[in-house]
């Protein structure tokens, strides 16, 4: 299977692209896994939040293969604990679906249209976290949900 993360914008914390590079170079050993990124929509000032999620929702939507599983990183989504976490990752793996995109969306969250196109939504906790950090979060429980499938000693309930 292979695993992407679409997101929007760059990451421009340095602490940040070190954190998602040491993850991303542990998860070659387990899957295909590549990084998306949509560019920043540029001279936002004269549009309203609506219209941004509405032009980062077209670019989204044009990054997704018809095929392909989408989750949505969105704080309405479904929590989970790191094993059940691992249980939905183990499902995608099984369905036989070629590619599952995880999408993190910019500073106002999704469009209509995104969330429509989704099969699913995923929360990693109530709080709301910045969209840059919560990269490097979803990398991390990538890796460690991987590691809960093959019985590895990384995980630790």
């Amino acid at each position: 299977m292979k695993v992407a993360l679409l997101t929007v914008g760059k990451t421009s914390a340095a602490y940040l692209r070190e954190g998602i590079a040491l993850y991303e170079s542990r998860l070659r050993h387990y899957l295909q896994f590549e990084i998306l990124t949509i560019p920043d929509i540029k001279s936002t000032r004269s549009l309203t939040a609506e219209q941004q999620k509405e032009r980062e929702g077209e670019q989204i939507l044009a990054a997704v293969g018809s095929s392909d599983f989408v989750a949505l990183l969105d704080e309405r989504g479904r929590e989970m604990t790191s094993r059940e976490w691992a249980a939905f990752l183990q499902k995608r793996m099984s369905s036989g679906v070629g590619r599952v995109v995880f999408v993190v969306g910019g500073p106002y969250g999704f469009s209509q249209a995104v969330y429509d196109r989704a099969d699913s939504l995923v929360s990693f906790s109530k709080m709301t976290f910045p969209h840059e950090m919560i990269r490097l979060f979803f990398v991390e429980q990538l890796y460690r949900g991987l590691t809960i499938l093959r019985n590895e000693p990384y995980h630790h309930d």
